[in-house]
C-alpha cells in the first residue's frame, strides 16, 4: 500500500445555482487494511459525468443527494492493490464506483474486472463503459426507430450523444445532431458522418433548425431538456418517439423557468400526435451490458464506432474537470488521470 491516507474531494455545500470550486473540498482520511473478502484498490482514471450535479443537491432531479462531507460518488477505472477476495487479485484492473477518492475498499460485490477487447483503457469508462451503455440502452431499448426517419440527438457532440447518433446513422436513419460551437459542429458532420448539425450558439439558430428539418423529426434522443426542447416541439411528427436521457439545461435551475408556459402546447401535441415518451436510468440496465458490448465492442475495434476523450491530468483538478461540462469547454468523454504513468491501454 503506497499510503495509509486516501484523498477525497468531498461535497462542501449546496449548489445555489451552477455549482462553483468551493462546493467541494479536499480532504484526508485513514486508509483501512482489507478485511477477510475484501478488496483494496487505488484508482487511476476518474469519470466526470453531468449527472453528478444533480448528486450535489439542489438540481432539477429527484436523486437523493449525497450527504455533506462524502466523497462524489461515480464510476472509475481502479488497480487491485490487496485483495483478500478469491475472485481479485494485486495488478487486477477493476471498474469501480467509488467517485472521487484515490482509493477503494469493496467486498468484491460492486467491482467488475475490466475486459476491452483491445481498446484503450479508458474506453471502460467512456464508449464501452456507462456512457456508452446509456446511448445504447436509449436507442435499442426504448427508440427503435425505424429507417428512414430523421433523429435528433441534442448535446450530440457528448459521449452519450455522439454514440446514439452513430448507431442511429448504422440503423439507416437521417440524424441530425445538434451542439454548441461551429467545431463540435464540424466534428459531427466530418467525423460522425451526420446528416446534418446546428449549432445552438449561432444567432439564427431556429433558422437553421428549421432548414436541418424540413420534413420534421421522428425521434428525439434528448440530453439537454429546457429551452431545447422547447425549440424542437413544433417539429415533432405523428408517432415521434422521444427519449429523455438527460436534462444538463436544468440541473442548476431546479424551479419553474421563466418564460411562457408551453405545457399545454406539449400536452396537446402528445395527444394529438400520439406521441411516446420515455425516460430511463441506466443503473437499471446493467443487466445490459453483454449485449451492449457484443454490439459495440467489435465496431469500436475495427474503427467503424468514433468517441472523442478528454483527459485532465492530476486528482487536484477534478473539480475544475468538472466545471468543464457546464461551461463547453470539453468534447466527448471527460476522464481525470489520478497518476500520469497510468497507460491508455
Amino acid at each position: 500500500m503506497a499510503s495509509s491516507l486516501n484523498r477525497q474531494f468531498v461535497i462542501a455545500a449546496r449548489p445555489q445555482g451552477k455549482a462553483k470550486l468551493s462546493d467541494f473540498q479536499l480532504t484526508q482520511r485513514p486508509l483501512s487494511a482489507p478485511q477477510d473478502g475484501e478488496v483494496l484498490f487505488r484508482n487511476q482514471l476518474i469519470s466526470i459525468d453531468p449527472y453528478q450535479r444533480n448528486l450535489m443537491g439542489n438540481a432539477s432531479s429527484e436523486l437523493p443527494p449525497v450527504e455533506l462531507g462524502q466523497p462524489m460518488p461515480g464510476p472509475t477505472v481502479a488497480v487491485v492493490e490487496q485483495s483478500k477476495n478469491a475472485d481479485f487479485a494485486p495488478g487486477d484492473r477493476v471498474i469501480s464506483w467509488s467517485g472521487w477518492q484515490e482509493y477503494g475498499l469493496s467486498d468484491g460485490s460492486d467491482l467488475q474486472k475490466v475486459a476491452l477487447q483491445g481498446a484503450p483503457l479508458t474506453a471502460a469508462l467512456g464508449v464501452l463503459g456507462h456512457t456508452g451503455l446509456t446511448a445504447w440502452v436509449g436507442m435499442r431499448k426504448f427508440l427503435n426507430a425505424k429507417p428512414g426517419g430523421t433523429l435528433v440527438v441534442t448535446a450530440a457532440a457528448g459521449s452519450v450523444g455522439s454514440l446514439a447518433a452513430q448507431l442511429a446513422k448504422r440503423d439507416g436513419l437521417r440524424v441530425v445532431g445538434i451542439a454548441g460551437g461551429a467545431e463540435k459542429v464540424n466534428y459531427l458532420r466530418e467525423q460522425l458522418g451526420l446528416d446534418d448539425a446546428v449549432d445552438y450558439k449561432s444567432p439564427d439558430f431556429a433558422e437553421r433548425l428549421a432548414l436541418a428539418l424540413p420534413q420534421g423529426l421522428d425521434a428525439l434522443f434528448d440530453n439537454v431538456g429546457g429551452d431545447m426542447f422547447e425549440a424542437l416541439m413544433p417539429f415533432f411528427n405523428l408517432h415521434a418517439r422521444i427519449v429523455i436521457c438527460g436534462t444538463i439545461a436544468q440541473y442548476d435551475f431546479p424551479g419553474a423557468a421563466a418564460g411562457p408556459n408551453r405545457l399545454p402546447e406539449l400536452l396537446k401535441s402528445f395527444l394529438y400526435r400520439f406521441i411516446e415518451i420515455h425516460g430511463f436510468a441506466v443503473p437499471d440496465h446493467f443487466a445490459c451490458y453483454p449485449d451492449f458490448l457484443a454490439e459495440v465492442a467489435p465496431l469500436v475495434a475495427q474503427g467503424k464506432i468514433k468517441y472523442s476523450e478528454e483527459l485532465v491530468d492530476g486528482f487536484e483538478n477534478i473539480p475544475d474537470a468538472f466545471m468543464r461540462l457546464f461551461d463547453g469547454r470539453n468534447r466527448g468523454k471527460l476522464i481525470v488521470r489520478v497518476d500520469q504513468d497510468t497507460p491508455a491501454s
